[in-house]
This record gives structure tokens, C-alpha cells and sequence, in this order.
């Protein structure tokens, strides 16, 4: 029987296929990451795009210890004063509708291809120009285009719709592209090539970086030439939390999501020293009390929880205006125990395609957060905080998980839920991501999928209209992606059925 030589799991066939033939090929997870990574920019274009961002949590076979490359988007370092273009459109998600906003104004900097680049320098094994080789494949000779994907077209129909130059991509005669359709963006496959060739340059001062700042200033955007050449990734330590028995590494400051995951793991943990069950009402209550250390309210219980260690944190992610939406996620181990969770996100894009290139800036100033504020909500020269999530489980047998998810706001309550059922339920992988899912919303609201035990069930519905029962599992519940590897060097990967996820094993 052939060697394996790691897993994979992500959200779309081809991401994985493409993570796989690296791994194949010899590269390490890095590299299958970074291959993956370049895929979703074609294949799960919705979510992911070399204009957005994103972080990876990486962590080197054999070290007790990870590294978290943060190279998610930055405001811009000046304000545009006049002329900003910044309008609100409605993506339509069936039952509700979400205003989102976009134009070239809603572009932050991008941290995408900077980061991507930095990883490779820092971390992987084969030239980057054949770790994109498996997305230009793909863009240039095309794809039908998925149920999931076509779905999420529809809803964010607005965007895609929005300039002649998007659609000629996303919906060729003015009618959006459909399952089964061939998509195809040779110019993407293109732009990769070059990238490939010429370097993270190619971003700032070269020819992508000369079309964004001529768009951007002749569009109304507010990104100039400073921006994208003073944009630095950052090396940061993660947020290390130990629960049952094992060192959960988690994303740190300015991202929201780890300290707020810490602060629900410790919630639980409280639960079960008084003897109480981890069970859906105890996930709720660990999620209210998540939503009360987001706000400042929370403070209170959070100097006490713990011992305080993560008031710190979270004082430090509410200083950074939030961007928490449209994500997507890759998990890679190799056979040598090598770990790569990379969490990417474009916003929704902000409906103009840059150049010839093929792809949308990021509209990540357009979230609800900064929008609701006015243009003048953000602070200049800023990371923004986010939701994303990659993770990095380190039992004390040696077994490695890697995991994070889409989501939104729900990331943080799908990584928790994932984590708890894991490390505290005795769960496998696999039961540990479809498992039924509840979140909670600051304002009370709990969502729940079927499948709960009948007292929890009774006890959600008992809450009237605080409560909404959803008849199937759902993607708003997130899409966790992950990857394991255990004390005997055995594989095993889960891609979440709610976002059409998929694993393999190499």
C-alpha cells in the first residue's frame, strides 16, 4: 500500500483536488495550502479573491507551538473627503435580506497576495509557480459551475450585476451564470501566472497595483499608491487556550474570534467543574456569555472568568472596527505532521473588476459596523478586526486537528461547538462537524438546527419568538473544514455538508 501523505478539507471539489496534487507532488501542508488558497480564488470566487485577505495558523511538525500570519485588510491610510462611491445593494438570502455596500469606496487594502507570498518565503517547499499552476489550469479551461456556488451567485445577484466588467465575468448576456454552466476567467488564470512569476510586487507597484490606484482614484475608491506599498503582513503569536487536556491555538488580537472561542471554552469549562452537562444548553449559555464579553457590559465577567487573562484580549479586538463576513476555509496536514488552517475573505467584492485581471477588491468597509457610523467610522491605517477563525487543536498524545470556518458571526459559535464536541463529547471528527448547530445573536435570538435532544429541543421552543427552529442543516450555521492527525500518524479530514464540503486523504 502507497504511503499516505496528508489530508485535506475545504469547500469546494477543486480547492481540494488542488491542495491534493501538491501534496502529491511532494510539498509539504504549506504548500497544499497555498495551492488550495489559490483555487478558491477561481473556484469560490464569491467568498475569496486576491483583493481580500485572510490569516493562516501555522504550525511545523514536531513543535509544541504555532504561528498565526495575519495579512487580513487594512483601512486606508487617508480619507477621501468628496466623491466617495459607497452604496448599499441587498444580497437575498430567501426568508431575510442583508444590506451590504459596495463601490470602489468600500475597498480596504488588500493583504491577500502579500501574505500568500509571505507564507511561501517563510514556510513551504516548492516554487510558487507550481503552486498555482492547479488554479490557472482551472481558470482557463473552466468548470461547471456547482449548485452551491450558482446559489450563491443568486444571492449576492446585486454585486455580480453591478458593472459591466463584473458581469462580463459573472453573468455573461446580463443573465447570471447557472449550475452546470462552464465558468471560465482566463484573465484570473492570467494574473496568477504573472504573480507567480514577478512576485507580491506585482501587487503594489507593478501592473495590478497600477490598475487599483488609477481605478481607485479615478472610481471614487480611496486606496492609493502608499497603501498598498506600506502594507505589512504580521507575525503574531496566537491566543493559547488548554482545554480538556489539550492546547487549542487560536487567532489573537486584532482578530475577535479567538479570545472570544477562549471565553466560551472557559465558560464550559466552568460548567462542567460545577458538574453540569456540556450539552445544547449549556452551549447556549456559553454563547450568551460570548455575546456579553463582546460588548463592554461583558467586562465585568470577564475580569473574573479565568482569572481575567482574556479581558486584555478582548479590550484589544473591540479597539479595531469589525469586518466578520463572506469566508472561506482550507485545512491541510501532511504524514509528517505538518498543519496548515488558512481562513480567506473578499467581503462580498465590490462589484468592479480590477483591470483585465480578472477579480474584485474587497468591500470590506462597507460592513454594517463602519457603514452605520458614516465613511468617518473608521480609524486610518488600521487592521481591521475579524471573525475568521483557523485553529489548531495539540492533544497531549500528539494527535493534531487543524479547523476553521465561513460564517460570519457564526464562526466563533461553529469553532466552539466543533471544539467542545470534540475535546469534551468523545466525539470523532467527522460527528464533531454535523453535529446539529445552534447560535445565538446579541440580541437574544437563538437559532438551532433539527436533530437536538428532545429537552433541548423543548427548552429552545419554550422561548417563543426568540427562538427559530430551521427545518434542515444550513449554511448560516457555518462550514467548518478540518483536518486531523492522530498519535499513530493516522488521517482523517471532515468537510462540512453545509457549505458542500469535502476531504481526502492523499
Amino acid at each position: 500500500m502507497a504511503k499516505t501523505k496528508g489530508v485535506v478539507a475545504a469547500g469546494h471539489e477543486l480547492t481540494v483536488a488542488a491542495a491534493a496534487e501538491i501534496l502529491e507532488d511532494g510539498g509539504n501542508a504549506f504548500d497544499a495550502a497555498l495551492a488550495g488558497a489559490f483555487m478558491t480564488f477561481v473556484a469560490e470566487a464569491v467568498f475569496a479573491s486576491p483583493g481580500g485577505g485572510g490569516f493562516l495558523m501555522a504550525r511545523r511538525a514536531g513543535s509544541g507551538k504555532a504561528a498565526l500570519f495575519d495579512f487580513f485588510v487594512e483601512t486606508p491610510l487617508r480619507r477621501r473627503r468628496e466623491d466617495v462611491a459607497f452604496f448599499p445593494i441587498h444580497a437575498d438570502f430567501g426568508p431575510a435580506k442583508q444590506e451590504f455596500h459596495i463601490g470602489q469606496g468600500s475597498s480596504a487594502t488588500p493583504g491577500a497576495i502579500p501574505g500568500l507570498f509571505a507564507i511561501h518565503d517563510a514556510l513551504c517547499k516548492l516554487p510558487m509557480k507550481r503552486l498555482v499552476e492547479p488554479a490557472v489550469r482551472a481558470a482557463r479551461a473552466g468548470f461547471p459551475l456547482s449548485e452551491f456556488q450558482a446559489y450563491l451567485f443568486t444571492v449576492i445577484a446585486p454585486i455580480l450585476t453591478a458593472s459591466e466588467s463584473v458581469k462580463r465575468i459573472f453573468a455573461p448576456g446580463g443573465t447570471l451564470m447557472r449550475e452546470g454552466e462552464t465558468f471560465r476567467n482566463e484573465e484570473l488564470g492570467e494574473c496568477l501566472e504573472w504573480v507567480a512569476e514577478d512576485g507580491a510586487r506585482l501587487f503594489v507597484d507593478g501592473d495590478v497595483g497600477s490598475a487599483i490606484v488609477a481605478e481607485q482614484l479615478s472610481g471614487g475608491g480611496q486606496l492609493t499608491l502608499d497603501d498598498l506599498a506600506r502594507y505589512r503582513v504580521a507575525l503574531r503569536d496566537p491566543l493559547y487556550w488548554n482545554h480538556h487536556g489539550a492546547t487549542v491555538a487560536l487567532n489573537p488580537p486584532p482578530a475577535a474570534s479567538g479570545a472570544l472561542i477562549a471565553y466560551g471554552l472557559a465558560y464550559l469549562e466552568v460548567i462542567a467543574k460545577s458538574g453540569g452537562a456540556i450539552d445544547a444548553l449549556a452551549l447556549r449559555r456559553a454563547m450568551e456569555a460570548m455575546n456579553e464579553a463582546r460588548d463592554r457590559h461583558g467586562d465585568e465577567l470577564a475580569g473574573r472568568l479565568a482569572g481575567g487573562r482574556l479581558a486584555e484580549e478582548l479590550r484589544e479586538a473591540r479597539r479595531h472596527a469589525a469586518a466578520y463576513r463572506g469566508t472561506t476555509h482550507v485545512s491541510v496536514i501532511d504524514a509528517e505532521g505538518n498543519a496548515a488552517a488558512v481562513s480567506l475573505s473578499n467581503g462580498e467584492g465590490n462589484g468592479f473588476i480590477v483591470g483585465r485581471f480578472g477579480f474584485m477588491l474587497n468591500n470590506m468597509l462597507g460592513e454594517a459596523d463602519l457603514a452605520s457610523g458614516g465613511l468617518d467610522a473608521w480609524r486610518a491605517g488600521t487592521r481591521l478586526s475579524s471573525m475568521m477563525a483557523p485553529t489548531i487543536i495539540l492533544e497531549g498524545d500528539g494527535t493534531i486537528t487543524a479547523l476553521g470556518s465561513g460564517g460570519s458571526n457564526r464562526i466563533r459559535s461553529a469553532i466552539l461547538q466543533v471544539a467542545a464536541n470534540q475535546l469534551g463529547r468523545g466525539m470523532s471528527l467527522e460527528e464533531a462537524v454535523e453535529a446539529p448547530r445552534l447560535h445565538v445573536e446579541r440580541d437574544g435570538t437563538l437559532s438551532f438546527e433539527p436533530g437536538l435532544p428532545a429537552q433541548a429541543a423543548r427548552a429552545f421552543a419554550a422561548l417563543g419568538e426568540k427562538a427559530h427552529a430551521w427545518p434542515e442543516r444550513n449554511l448560516f450555521f457555518g462550514g467548518v473544514h478540518a483536518a486531523r492527525r492522530d498519535r499513530k500518524g493516522g488521517l482523517e479530514g471532515a468537510g462540512d455538508p453545509r457549505r458542500r464540503g469535502l476531504s481526502r486523504v492523499v
